[in-house]
């Protein structure tokens, strides 16, 4: 199972929007057990609380259910637990870099890197503007999402059925 920690900094806007949409590319893709996900915030101000309410909006427009989600501090057993923590931004890239002890260093990213129609290094903060900066943040989530999950598909052993499914037809041979 690969672990993947998405973070940004109160962990009610754009870290569960990447929780929401990345969960949503798992199950149509049928890999909710072989992939965990979580989010959470560097910074413990909304610790909690569900996702900003503009946040769900945006999110259940374009069919993403949030509602579980409830914020949290990112801890030092995080870096420990997950095998990519994604940052939305390099202010919070950063600050899990001072948590992050050096071994574990590779695990921490920006989570843009992954995206292949945005150039975009950071998730930009909807949070203090219009409405429409959380469409942007989906549109831009959902990209690096994708690219993402393309890119842990690619890691992932076979799956145990089609493994022994495929051990059969060598047999078979």
């Amino acid at each position: 199972m690969i672990k993947v920690l998405f973070v940004c900094m109160g962990n009610i806007c754009r870290s569960p929007t990447a929780e929401g949409v990345f969960r949503k590319l798992l199950q149509e893709r049928r890999l909710e057990g072989r992939v965990e996900v979580d989010s959470a915030g560097t910074h413990g101000y909304h610790v909690g609380e569900a996702p900003d309410p503009r946040t769900q909006r945006a999110a259940a427009a374009r069919g993403y259910d949030l509602s579980t989600v409830r914020a949290r501090k990112v801890t030092p057993a995080d870096l420990e637990y997950f095998d990519l923590v994604l940052a939305m931004d390099r202010n919070n890239l950063d600050v899990l870099r001072t948590l992050c002890p050096p071994h574990l260093a590779d695990r921490l990213a920006l989570f843009m890197r992954y995206a292949r129609n945005f150039d975009d290094d950071e998730v930009p903060d909807p949070y203090y503007g219009l409405g429409h900066g959380f469409d942007l943040v989906i549109d831009m989530v959902e990209d690096a999402a994708i690219g993402l999950l393309d890119d842990i598909e690619k890691r992932l052993p076979p799956a145990p059925a089609l493994a022994r499914k495929a051990k059969k037809s060598e047999s078979a041979v």
